[in-house]
């Protein structure tokens, strides 16, 4: 990818439409522009042209916009083609644009130019790419709000204290005869266990938010025959799994994506729980433990008419007593009747409230990114070196590994290795 090409891409969605955007970027733009379109209109002002190719055919009537830089997405010279949504004037407009010296932008292009050109940061641009991707609404407000940089914000403050710290810090070092307070390294210390305890919850909420961007998991278990497929099935409000009153109608997982909170759950009706002689069903309840094992929730299903203890506390289970119809649920387990529907609100709220437990976050920065939990990690375990370590120097090294992980965040420092990681993740036209 160079910065020199300029390069072009359809940045509204795929198939058929009233009108389809076409986004161009680089430092021709004018010339491109002016080559397709004729006269360039004034700076950020919309105008109707008719775009013509090389041969002066006229391929459409489109609205264009000329944005210069840096007062653009990108931060260079950009120009924008609002033309006819049919695939047969994208393309002859396409063609055009690469006849006229355009090339086709790599996935992500647009987006790594705007970091390039210092009008994204890594997370911001990260938030963009979540933002495009958001099917719920809880990924939304979790994508917007790391793209509009509120998370940056909070992590230059960090920065900021942290770089005081080092400040004190570096003094200590260079001027130890100085008349420097008598209080300055107890107030280091308790700087930096401040920090440890701000970014150590940001690290634990970066679990949460991964769960909101990538959804959570819910394995429905217990023994055969205790109404599992149909649970799912009420959840659904569609038939996804087969329902018959022989146990070990369930032979593999099966899966369907609710949303709940606003939030992506895969909801996996597994194999009932029993030791078994046939190979095939034995293979369903070893997938089905692993299931279980994986799980961010599990639904714990049980039939009344069994008995059952009371369940023990935890925040990564539900317990389900199905069929109330025939018997009422044991103490402690929130009875429902998938037959009758008795009790099926409730089962939602709950679900809803354990959704809701496990994605909310503790702190105001809004992580989601496995690159975002090493990162802070990395900052937190080098700061909990510098406030245990005795020597001055090496203390000052902490403070500085520290700061160069945080910097890896926002991509201030070190973070060639990754940016391919990152904008490839991007649809092509952003």
């Amino acid at each position: 990818m160079s910065e020199a090409d300029t390069i072009f891409a359809v940045g509204s969605g795929a198939g058929r439409g009233a009108v389809a955007l076409l986004r161009i970027s680089g430092p021709d733009s004018f010339g491109v522009l002016g080559r397709l379109a004729g006269r360039v209109p004034a700076p950020r002002h919309v105008a109707v042209r008719r775009l013509r190719d090389a041969n002066s055919a006229v391929l459409d009537r489109a609205v264009v916009l000329w944005l210069p830089g840096p007062g653009s997405y990108t931060g260079e010279d950009s120009a924008e083609l609002h033309v006819h949504g049919g695939r047969a004037v994208v393309r002859a407009v396409s063609d055009a644009l690469i006849g006229a010296g355009c090339r086709p932008a790599e996935p992500g292009e647009f987006s790594r130019r705007a970091f390039l050109h210092g009008k994204l940061d890594l997370l911001e641009a990260e938030g963009v790419a979540d933002l495009v991707a958001a099917e719920t609404e809880a990924q939304r407000r979790q994508a917007l709000r790391l793209m509009e940089g509120a998370t940056s914000a909070e992590l230059t403050g960090w920065a900021g204290r942290l770089q005081r710290v080092l400040a004190w810090q570096e003094a200590l070092i260079d001027f130890p005869d100085e008349d420097l307070p008598d209080d300055t390294s107890q107030t280091i210390e308790a700087e930096i266990l401040g920090l440890v305890t701000a970014i150590e919850t940001a690290r634990d909420d970066a679990v949460r938010g991964a769960r909101v961007r990538d959804g959570l998991v819910v394995a429905v278990s217990g023994p055969p025959n205790v109404g599992k497929s149909s649970l799912v099935n009420a959840l659904a409000r569609r038939d996804v799994a087969i329902v018959a009153p022989s146990a070990g109608t369930t032979r593999d997982a099966l899966e369907v994506v609710l949303e709940i909170a606003g939030v992506p759950v895969t909801l996996v009706d597994t194999a009932g729980l029993r030791e078994t002689d046939d190979p095939v069903e034995a293979e369903g309840v070893r997938r089905a433990r692993a299931r279980v094992a994986q799980a961010d929730l599990v639904m714990a299903v049980v039939d009344p008419r069994g008995g059952a203890a009371p369940p023990a506390e935890t925040d990564r289970q539900l317990f389900v007593a199905n069929k109330v119809d025939l018997a009422p649920a044991p103490p402690g387990w929130l009875g429902v009747s998938a037959l009758t529907g008795a009790g099926v609100a409730a089962l939602e709220a709950a679900l809803g409230a354990a959704v809701r437990r496990l994605t909310e976050a503790g702190g105001s920065a809004v992580l989601s990114r496995a690159r975002h939990q090493a990162a802070l990690g990395d900052a937190a375990a080098a700061l909990r070196r510098a406030a245990d370590v005795g020597a001055e120097e090496l203390r000052g090294e902490e403070l500085r590994a520290a700061m160069q992980a945080l910097g890896r965040l926002t991509g201030a420092v070190g973070v060639e290795d990754i940016l391919d990681t990152v904008f490839l993740a991007f649809c092509i036209g952003k």
